[in-house]
């Protein structure tokens, strides 16, 4: 249930074949695949197990001198000589072995498919169910590519004696990839073409006789097939789109977007059939959990049983369970659902603290988790539920797990076939790998008892719990290649696994084992690695060496593994690819796939054993066995009595052989029952309960008048059927529900989240842990003002919906109450708007050691909590501020860079403005003929250039140096610039000073000098906006003047500093601004100082003055962004 992309893996493994990892000739052996089959929604042979291994890898061992095969010659090793030194006897092996006795051959006939040597891939299909008809899709993967290159499809109708290629029949440019069967008819195929080439689908409803081809307008990832209806089919295609198709005759069609797992109904459970449960993708982060008819999913027909956001990938249908994953603060909450009713977070000991968990089985009404608790790295807890799948035990701790090939955790449990409540798990204790065997579903373990003597019959000195029997536990997945350990239904109690004797587990002298017991007792059949498989439904046991060289032999028991024939079943040495015999193990056919040589056609190898069997089996053959622990003969609270063959018949079960089982109850025992929630087990084997845990809460969903189950510390494991004894003792005791007050409310979003976005609905859950929840009132205020009240808490199990309609921080309060008392908790719900533009409002143009205001722009103005990043000039660490505004002084000359960022919610906005700073400078206002404005579209970079423009127009009408000008067009219409004459650093004699450079700049806008073309037949005109309202002071020594006429001088131009200074805005002209410092004084000009910035970000939104103005000096012209145009994001 962790957080993942959307898949791309298989969805429905058991009617499409398992992928495995491919051979690149020559270097490689090839891979084999299956489609297998069924047996209660598995493939025949791949328990429910949580570990799994996919890749079927065949390690090496050392050799046994008793089971050396020989004659089995030489070859190439994954591209390497094998030498001479690897296929000699010693001298000690060959008297072993006695003189040359003739050898025993089986009944087999070899297949080539030529043509097909550059195959790297294999899909096979055996449908069983009395049929002969094997089907057999062979393809060359280039992995360069990454796609299938070539395709042969194969048939045959006489058990794999001879194959028929169909490439004509299904197009002969047709490249096939995938190979499909249905779940509920096995006699329908269905074929997937490579869609690089095309998309098609094709369809066999006579066992892969005739083909239909679909021609489809998408790409196929996978098919889901309905577990009642075989026409009815889910396409996952690759752009996240489930489509459908209803009928046979009906092409498929779109039916959903944006899903990532889908699965289908249960019948029984779901109330609709042709129902599905989906898991619908709406961000990166967030997923819903809809059901629809197959039919009709449309908005309007889609139910949603959980109310609210799920984790992406965290959808889980299995058998009456619904799982789903909702991450809160960072920690994941965990829901489930059982038998379709309202989903309740699931229950684990209260310090569990899971970073990951895994639903490893659903079977007996009870399930079965592998939980990594945030202590934990490598290594996961088990934990079992009682029936609602909602409280939890511990069950074993310190499980091993490894990584998958496709990235899936693989937990190393491993349930036993045809004997309920068996488990083997390996467990980490002390840095060491140890096996732990149950009987009764975890609630007991024990380590396993090694064999008493080898191979050899050496005494082996293994005492526990020092020493014992370790075994890998690794499955394949591939039902054509053996994993480690092997057990089937149809033979109770025989469990063939690789593993090591001693103190821990290990990867070298790994064995082979066997019990015929259920893991009482164990013996040794091989001192090196063999792939057993289970022959006549269990009467007899195939033996094939795991090997990297070509054999030519197998070895066979007919006595639970105590004796083993050797038998050769072809002429010439393979490299076993694979083994196909039919699902169920019901014939006495096999086939064994691989090839002579890396380059060679595939070969097919059909072996019969049936002329190894001279009778079929009757009554005096079997006999009865019983099921114990170590002498203990009640398991799961039922003495069971099974029928089985004696080692000593050789005879043929045959199809139909079934397995009988009697039983009998027994009496309850202590060790029937395991801890209940909250209890922990101590050393004497008493639960009490944990220190967090306080046992009168189990009662808070009780309603006064009711009762409820009081439990003693103990619950019954479940599926056992243990009767009187202890029982009345350990049983939970129905009692009448107390009367309390409130207590433990809890206040959430369904989204788990603390903010919402404005305008939408906000769904509040309320949960109430103790007290009658059905008379206790539940009022929830919203904090904006509204509040509603309900008379009890089940009335609002689906959530309360709120819409807000202003930004801001809401404070939303839950009161229960009843008559005994209250409970109150709240949350405070940030409710925000997005932030779509900002604008970073400065001068352009600025005065050394004099302070100036920066300030950020929102639109919408209100969008809710709202941080500012201001990065300044060269500062390595930036101003961080909760107001838009900021004030600064530059103490340096030169460019300085402004940069603000917003961060409002997920989003982050930036603007970034340049300001030169000098000791002094002039500006002026400029306008243009009226025929600019149609030309404007008001945007940043147009003024850019237009700035640009009116620069060099300048330059030219004056010869005013390009580093002591500056223009900008300010934003908004009636278009308008402003130019501003900077210091001259490099003043030599002859050339104008500034006022007479401003003299000359005025002069020719006045003139009309200065003009640029905007496009053909467009000419602009510039000039100056106003004129100078004073004249300039001069103050050199060239002028004489009486001393009289120089105090009048002073005199007027205070004055006029003191009008213009009042009167700023009503008198524009020639502006000045420097350092107020008595040396420049008598340089000045009247000037008009800057205008100061609005104190708060409220008075910058509705004066709207100096929103997307390039400086601060005064507004010009009508703003962009009108009153009514600058929300403040309201609803």
């Amino acid at each position: 249930m962790n957080v993942q992309p959307c898949p791309t893996r298989p969805l429905l493994p058991d009617t499409k074949p398992y992928p495995m990892s491919p051979r690149v000739p020559p270097q490689l052996p090839r891979s084999w695949t299956g489609a297998g089959q069924k047996k209660n929604g598995r493939v025949e042979g791949v328990r429910r197990r949580a570990r799994r291994n996919s890749h079927g890898d065949k390690l090496g061992s050392p050799r046994s001198a008793q089971n050396q095969d020989r004659g089995e010659a030489t070859g190439t090793v994954a591209g390497r000589r094998v030498t001479r030194s690897e296929l000699r006897w010693s001298g000690e092996e060959r008297r072993a072995a006695g003189p040359r006795q003739e050898e025993l051959k089986l009944n087999s006939s070899t297949f080539a498919l030529t043509g097909d040597s550059s195959h790297n891939q294999a899909m096979v299909h055996w449908s069983g169910q009395n049929s002969s008809v094997i089907l057999m899709l062979t393809k060359l993967f280039d992995f360069n590519l990454n796609s299938v290159t070539e395709s042969s499809l194969w048939r045959s109708t006489d058990y794999g004696a001879t194959y028929q290629k169909l490439n004509d029949k299904v197009g002969a440019k047709t490249i096939l990839s995938y190979l499909y069967v249905s779940p509920n008819n096995k006699r329908k195929i269905m074929l997937l073409t490579d869609p690089e080439v095309e998309s098609s689908l094709l369809i066999s409803s006579d066992e892969g006789a005739t083909y239909q081809k679909y021609r489809l307008n998408f790409y196929i990832l996978s098919l889901l097939f309905h577990p009642e209806q075989e026409d009815w089919i889910l396409a996952y295609s690759h752009d996240q789109k489930v489509r459908e198709r209803a009928r046979r005759v009906q092409p498929i069609v779109m039916f959903l977007k944006h899903i990532c797992l889908p699965f289908r109904s249960k019948m029984g459970l779901d109330k609709e059939p042709g129902l599905i449960h989906l898991e619908t993708s709406i961000t990166e982060g967030q997923a819903l959990y809809v059901t629809c008819k197959l039919q009709n999913c449309t908005d309007a027909n889609k139910g949603k049983p959980f109310p609210g956001y799920i984790d992406p990938n965290s959808l889980v249908v299995q058998d009456e369970y619904v799982f789903v994953q909702v991450s809160t603060g960072g920690r994941p909450i965990y829901y489930v659902s059982a038998k379709r009713d309202v989903f309740t977070p699931m229950k684990l000991p209260k310090y569990t603290l899971p970073k990951d968990l895994h639903v490893i089985s659903t079977d007996e009404n009870r399930v079965v988790a592998a939980v990594r608790e945030w202590n934990q790295n490598e290594t996961y807890n088990l934990y079992v539920s009682d029936t609602s799948g909602v409280y939890y035990t511990l069950a074993l701790e310190n499980v091993v797990s490894s990584m998958g090939p496709e990235g899936n955790v693989m937990v190393d449990l491993y349930e036993v076939a045809g004997i309920k409540g068996m488990f083997l798990a390996n467990k980490r204790t002390d840095n060491q790998v140890k096996t732990y065997i149950t009987y009764n579903r975890g609630r007991d373990w024990r380590l396993l008892q090694a064999p008493s003597k080898d191979l050899r019959g050496n005494s082996i000195h293994c005492v526990l719990p020092y020493c014992s029997l370790h075994l890998h536990l690794h499955v394949s997945a591939n039902p054509y290649t053996s994993g480690n350990i092997a057990s089937r239904d149809s033979a109770p109690g025989i469990i063939v696994a690789s593993g090591s004797i001693g103190a821990e587990l290990t990867t070298s002298n790994v064995s082979v084992f066997i019990t015929s017991d259920a893991g009482n007792t164990w013996r040794q059949i091989f001192d090196e690695e063999y792939a057993v498989l289970y022959l006549d439904q269990g009467g007899a046991l195939v033996a094939i060496r795991h090997t990297p060289l070509p054999i030519r032999h197998l070895w066979l028991s007919f006595d639970e593994g105590r004796q083993w024939n050797k038998y050769s079943f072809t002429n010439t040495p393979l490299f076993v690819d694979g083994v196909l015999g039919e699902p169920g193990e019901e014939t006495l056919i096999m086939t064994i796939f691989g090839h002579v040589s890396h380059r060679s056609e595939w070969q097919l190898v059909k072996i019969d054993f049936r002329s190894i069997f001279n009778r079929r089996c009757i009554e005096a053959d079997y006999q009865t066995w019983h099921l114990h622990n170590q002498g203990e003969p009640c398991l799961m609270g039922v003495k069971r009595i099974y029928r089985k063959l004696k080692p000593t018949s050789r005879c043929v079960m045959g199809k139909t052989y079934s397995v009988t089982m009697t039983s009998a109850p027994c009496d309850c025992t202590e060790a029937d029952f395991e801890c209940d929630y909250g209890f922990e087990r101590r050393t004497d084997g008493k639960c009490t309960p944990a220190f967090w845990f306080h046992p009168s809460s189990m009662s808070r969903s009780c309603t006064t008048g009711m009762t409820f189950l009081n439990s003693t510390g103990y619950r019954k494991v479940v599926s056992n059927n243990c009767t009187a004894g202890v029982s009345a003792e350990y049983t939970a005791r129905r009692q009448q529900c107390p009367i309390q007050a409130p207590k433990g409310l809890h206040l959430v979003t369904s989204e788990g989240s603390l903010t919402a976005v404005l305008g939408t609905n906000v769904t509040f859950l309320v949960f109430l842990e103790e007290g009658d929840g059905a008379r206790t009132s539940i009022t929830l205020d919203f904090g904006d003002g509204h509040a509603l009240t309900y008379s009890n808490v089940s009335s609002i199990e689906d959530g309360i919906k709120h819409i807000y309609k202003a930004v801001g921080i809401y404070r939303v309060t839950a009161t229960g109450e009843n008559s005994l008392g209250s409970e109150t908790a709240m949350l405070y719900l940030h409710v925000t708007c997005q932030l779509e533009y900002i604008h970073l409002s400065a001068p352009f143009v600025a005065v050394r050691n004099k302070e100036v205001n920066l300030t950020a722009v929102l639109w919408p103005s209100q969008v809710g909590t709202v941080t500012y990043i201001w990065w300044i000039g060269n500062n390595t660490e930036p101003v961080i501020t909760l107001e838009g505004s900021v004030a600064y002084t530059f103490s340096r000359e030169g460019i300085n860079t402004v940069t603000v960022q917003v961060s409002a919610g997920n989003t982050i906005l930036q603007d970034r403005k340049t300001i030169a700073v000098h000791e002094y400078f002039r500006s002026h206002l400029l306008a243009f003929s009226s025929n600019l404005d149609e030309h404007n579209p008001d945007i940043a970079e147009w003024r850019l250039d237009v700035s640009r423009v009116i620069k060099n127009s300048l330059i030219q009408a004056t010869g005013v140096r390009e580093d002591q000008l500056l223009v900008t067009v300010l934003p908004g219409l009636p278009t308008a610039a402003e130019f501003f004459l900077l210091p001259d650093k490099q003043i030599t004699e002859g050339k104008p000073e500034k006022s007479s450079l401003s003299e000359l700049l005025l002069s020719a806008l006045n003139q009309n000098l200065v003009q640029f073309t905007l496009r053909p037949g467009v000419q602009v005109t510039v000039y100056a906006a106003h004129l100078s309202a004073a004249p300039l002071v001069d103050t050199s020594e060239n002028h004489s003047g009486s001393a009289m006429l120089m105090l009048l001088s002073v005199v007027v131009v205070g004055l006029a500093v003191f009008v213009i200074y009042k009167f700023k805005r009503k008198i524009p002209g020639l502006n000045v601004y420097a350092q107020m410092q008595n040396e420049k004084e008598q340089e000045m000009s009247p000037a008009n100082p800057t205008v100061a910035t609005p104190s708060s970000q409220r008075d910058l939104v509705h004066s709207l003055e100096i929103l997307d103005t390039e400086f601060n000096s005064r507004p010009i012209g009508k703003h962009p962004f009108s009153s009514n145009l600058s929300p403040i994001c309201t609803s």
